[in-house]
């Protein structure tokens, strides 16, 4: 039976979930249910039904380095590798689709789920992701990039909107994506919660058919996020092609009667229906049974390939000279002392949907005793992870370190599980301050001292200048331990670079002052000065650089030459010892043109070079290196003149430069004076009619009505005039501020339920609940109690049976 020989019925079945990963499948008509499982870095398939937020246990699998951490490799190849390992797991897992990776930019440190994200750039976000894409589906698994689009906080998430001008949309927050379905073909893509600029993601015609269908060519499926489908009819209308996890048979009987009322076209099912078939068919997997597991051969072997990323990842920011040697590697016959919490109870990811039940754990510790020619002299935990203060605790860690029996000491700190978590964004950027107190008072020791540092985010460093070497590890998967104490011993040479800057403090950041949005809008007033695009262009100090990252070795550069297709240079290791560099190039664009950043990153080389060798290097210009979105035109355009064309090795450092004569398909423009700051990047001092210019349109700025809807969040309830509201929102924050207090980690279910909007309870609770009934939740929320209960039962006998005809209707009973 083909596909056009279905029902309406059965085709408008398709389009939502059967329960919280699989799809529906009609046997008949040979199209069998998928099932889609969390794998930004790990396979995440549950066991039993499941639930979304990584809170029910899941089966064994690799848990490799975070794409925080990954990005960091600056190495879309490794990337690759690990979208392999990827797929080869989630098919013998019985995974067919893997939710990942997620690609949104890092538009504030302060976002809670930064640690899954890979850049605040978006050409290192593209081609990371890329990589990995590609790697995930040569096993015939199809890779879902992720969140579709401009999401950028936690607070509010399924209730926010983004509000970004167009120019800044189609550069910033949707070129990533633009390079990975275009370069990697992704079979699937994952929409976002929020809406943006007005329209809800799953829905917005603009993202899913003007742009990613139209223009990029795009013809896979679109899954909506676990509960961010708004109106079924109008997602189908857009290009979203499935809801998840399971409506039920509410949103089948919806798009039915649209159908029915000439309100949808049943050619725009089918062509939802056909693309939901696509996926199933092109992923089926056969002979696996559900409760399958890894072979010990995949775990020992992707276990050694986690450790292998994680040793690329690493960033060596610090490394003073000791004693006329660098401080890293440490010296032979050493004796080291190893304190903090973390060095024996790792943290390797974040929390919530993307937690992985690692196949291992590794802790320094343990590690630390397998290293050769180097020896322990001690553990002392330093301090409470909780951040508590627990004197006896650093007393004991200043003794060992004090002991004649250590030479070095390495501390291992960072931020805890309920700093990085989905579901709710950081409060600060700051380590606990008896993490801080601890390295203070271990500089007072006079020894060699090491801090690594595991965080999925930059955090404030204001012991930097006590400390003579800083390993940034980030959250560097299971295999982390193994692959730092490689780098410190000096098996292993540190070839990471930032794939984010890092601000002095938080108020140093674009959007420090308006982030995160507490109100319906999240407006992105700092447009298209994002990350190093902002500290370039307006002269903010960092901390550590985009792209920045120290290695063993030295390298130069030299002879930058330039032709009609792209530049080439020399790199030369100038030292002793093999290792990588990344090779990063920049342009400027021309001066008095339109309206850019000082610099931006246009493409990366990360290449190997022996000791006291040389490399010729070749980049060439692509699609993406001069172009700008033109508003007027609605169309990317190249503007002539004299661009200035940068090698270096980060942001910062430019060794190479040469100027390039562009000819273009337009004149130089210059920038709009209503602009004003803007013109110089310094984004906190631009007024309201200055962001009416940057977005070419009077930006509106929406009043409290004090009544709420069916996607305002019931966080907001805790404001309602409904006492039983104002009682439910107010329970449930006092609940999860005491479970974090309690527990130490974050309780996801409840901060699920305080960001969500009602209109979710319809796509989450399999057809329980349908939308006339969320009509009546919120008449309760807006203080008319026996009326919204009334109506609530009614509609509820009324779905009921409904939803029982459907299903035999659907069924043939």
């Amino acid at each position: 039976m083909k596909l056009r020989d279905l029902s309406i019925l059965e085709q408008a079945s398709l389009l939502s979930g059967a329960s919280e990963w699989d799809s529906r499948g009609i046997k008949h008509a040979g199209i069998p249910s998928f099932v889609m499982s969390d794998g930004p870095h790990g396979v995440r398939r549950q066991l039993g039904s499941g639930d979304h937020l990584g809170i029910g246990q899941s089966k064994p699998a690799t848990c490799f380095p975070t794409a925080s951490a990954l990005a960091n490799s600056w190495d879309p190849r490794l990337a690759e590798e690990m979208g392999k390992a990827l797929g080869e797991e989630a098919k013998d897992l019985g995974v067919n689709v893997l939710l990942g990776p997620g690609l949104n930019i890092k538009r504030n440190p302060l976002c809670g789920r930064n640690f899954e994200y890979y850049s605040e750039d978006p050409i290192v976000s593209g081609k990371m992701a890329s990589g990995l894409i590609a790697g995930i589906q040569t096993n015939g698994i199809s890779a879902c990039p992720k969140h579709f689009a401009i999401n950028s906080q936690e607070l509010r998430r399924q209730a926010s909107n983004s509000v970004v001008d167009e120019r800044t949309m189609r550069e910033i927050y949707l070129t990533a994506f633009e390079i990975a379905v275009r370069q990697a073909h992704p079979w699937s893509i994952m929409t976002s919660y929020n809406k943006v600029n007005g329209v809800y993601a799953h829905e917005n015609r603009h993202l899913l058919q003007e742009i990613l269908r139209d223009e990029w060519g795009f013809d896979g499926l679109v899954i909506s996020d676990w509960g961010g489908s708004n109106s079924a009819v109008e997602a189908v209308k857009a290009g979203g092609s499935l809801e998840m996890p399971s409506p039920g048979y509410t949103s089948t009987k919806e798009i039915m009667d649209a159908v029915a009322n000439d309100d949808l076209s049943p050619s725009d099912v089918a062509r939802r229906a056909a693309e939901v078939a696509e996926v199933a068919v092109r992923t089926h997997i056969s002979g696996v049974p559900r409760e399958a597991l890894l072979k010990q051969k995949t775990i020992d072997e992707h276990h050694g390939l986690a450790r292998r990323i994680a040793q690329s990842c690493m960033v060596l920011l610090k490394n003073r000279m000791w004693d006329d040697h660098p401080t890293l590697p440490l010296q032979p016959k050493c004796r080291v002392a190893l304190i903090g919490d973390m060095a024996s109870n790792p943290r390797f990811q974040g929390a919530g949907s993307s937690k992985v039940n690692a196949t291992r754990k590794e802790n320094l510790v343990e590690e630390f005793t397998y290293a050769s020619d180097i020896s322990v002299s001690g553990y002392e935990q330093g301090y409470e992870r909780n951040g508590k203060v627990n004197k006896d605790l650093a007393d004991d860690a200043m003794a060992l370190a004090a002991s004649d029996e250590t030479d070095v000491i390495v501390v291992a700190l960072g931020l805890d599980e309920r700093s990085e978590s989905e579901g709710l964004d950081r409060d600060h950027m700051r380590l606990a301050k008896v993490q801080n107190d601890l390295v203070r008072n271990l500089r007072r020791v006079r020894k060699p001292l090491v801090i690594v540092l595991i965080a999925g985010s930059p955090v404030e460093l204001p012991w930097i200048d006590d400390v003579d070497a800083l390993l940034y590890i980030g959250l560097a998967g299971q295999a982390g331990a193994s692959a730092a104490v490689k780098v410190m011993t000096g098996d292993v040479n540190p070839s990471g670079h930032l794939a984010e800057s890092w601000p002095i403090s938080y108020a140093d950041c674009p959007s420090s002052q308006w982030y995160p949005s507490a109100g319906s809008d999240a407006v992105y007033r700092e447009g298209p000065f994002v990350g190093y695009r902002y500290y370039s262009t307006a002269n903010v100090p960092v901390r550590f650089p985009f792209g920045f990252g120290l290695t063993y070795a030295q390298f130069s550069y030299s002879d930058l030459r330039t032709d009609d297709s792209g530049i080439s240079f020399t790199i030369r290791n100038d030292s002793d010892i093999a290792g990588q560099t990344v090779a990063q190039f920049y342009v400027r664009g021309p001066a008095g043109g339109v309206l850019r950043p000082d610099r931006e990153l246009k493409a990366f080389s990360k290449v190997s070079i022996g000791a006291h060798e040389s490399a010729d290097i070749r980049i060439d210009f692509d699609a993406y290196t001069f172009r700008h979105f033109d508003v007027e035109t609605g169309s990317w355009r190249i503007e002539s003149g004299q661009w200035t064309l940068m090698v270096g090795q980060d942001c910062e450092h430019i060794e190479l430069r040469a100027e390039y004569s562009v000819a273009g398909d337009m004149q130089k423009k210059p920038a709009d004076p209503e602009l004003g700051s803007y013109l110089h990047g310094d984004v906190k001092k631009a007024n309201d009619a200055q962001l009416d210019a940057l977005f070419g349109f009077p930006v509106s700025r929406p009043k409290k009505t004090g009544v709420f809807t069916a996607n305002d969040p019931i966080i907001s309830w805790q404001f309602s005039q409904g006492l039983i509201a104002r009682a439910v929102a107010r329970l449930l924050l006092r609940n999860e501020r005491r479970s974090r207090e309690k527990t130490g980690s974050a309780d996801l279910n409840a901060l699920f339920v305080l960001n969500m909007p009602p209109r979710a309870m319809c796509k989450m609770t399999n057809g329980l609940i349908n939308a006339a009934m969320v009509d009546s939740v919120v008449e309760i929320a807006n203080g008319h109690l026996w009326h919204g209960i009334g109506s609530f039962l009614s509609e509820y006998l009324k779905n009921r049976r409904i939803g029982r005809r459907i299903a035999k209707e659907l069924h043939h009973e």
